[in-house]
């Protein structure tokens, strides 16, 4: 039995956003794009002429290209993954991986929200590179670098995305690639209101830690199968809201 896509996709969303805006990566997102573009983080805070914003749109695209790059062939392995965990198991294989993904997402929750300490996921594994000058191709590879690391908070949330591409195969590649637009969504606002991730950095903890507990409750609706009741009662009521708008 497959978790309810339409919640799924939500939970993939607000997941990529709650990756970017985590305190893993909000705080040192300025520096990153300067990286990546060359400008300075205090050029890139004043004002800008519309050269300066094209030179930062083509690095933020190309450096998105290379997070999506790595972050989709990892949930395209997991739904194979998946599809190949559920053709060895008998036809109990569905409910059995949908609890220990519902297992496994409890457990990432506790962890983003700093309720759990999980030492070997503490450490920051990311590939660091030198680089004597810009350009959109090295952009793309700093990409790669980053999205290949393993962060206190990108990777578990990352992983519980990966865990819902193994319990449901034929939706894996969808759930990964709205979790890559929820990533990029703010990345690239930021990239041209970079001055309101001071106001965010602030309330970045926060943000995490409701994350956490969302990923929790969804652990818990998708171990106890509950997930496609919720689904369907969310649908009657938008459904019934809507004809109601339009009586």
């Amino acid at each position: 039995m497959e978790p309810s896509t339409d919640i799924t996709l939500i939970i993939a969303l607000g997941a990529g956003m709650l990756s970017f805006l985590s305190p893993c990566t909000l705080p040192i997102f300025p520096a990153y794009l300067s990286y990546i573009t060359g400008v300075s983080v205090k050029d890139l805070q004043g004002k800008r002429d519309v050269n300066v914003q094209r030179r930062l749109l083509i690095h933020a695209l190309a450096f998105l290209t290379g997070v999506s790059l790595i972050f989709f062939a990892l949930g395209i392995g997991a739904s194979l993954l998946g599809s190949y965990i559920q053709s060895l198991l008998s036809g109990a294989s569905g409910v059995l991986i949908q609890r220990l993904a519902g297992t496994f997402l409890v457990l990432m929750g506790l962890f983003v929200g700093g309720w759990v300490k999980i030492p070997s996921l503490m450490k920051e594994r990311r590939f660091y590179m030198k680089r004597k000058s810009t350009s959109v191709v090295g952009s793309f590879f700093v990409g790669i670098g980053f999205s290949a690391g393993w962060t206190p908070c990108i990777g578990p949330i990352f992983a519980s995305i990966l865990i819902l591409a193994a319990t449901s195969p034929t939706q894996g590649a969808l759930y990964t690639t709205v979790y890559i637009i929820g990533f990029a969504i703010p990345f690239l606002l930021l990239t041209f209101f970079l001055g309101y991730a001071k106001w965010l950095v602030k309330y970045s903890e926060t943000m995490t830690k409701v994350g956490g507990a969302f990923i929790i409750l969804f652990g818990i609706l998708l171990f106890t199968g509950q997930l496609a009741r919720l689904s369907n009662v969310l649908l009657r009521f938008v459904e019934n809201s809507w004809f109601q708008n339009l009586g």
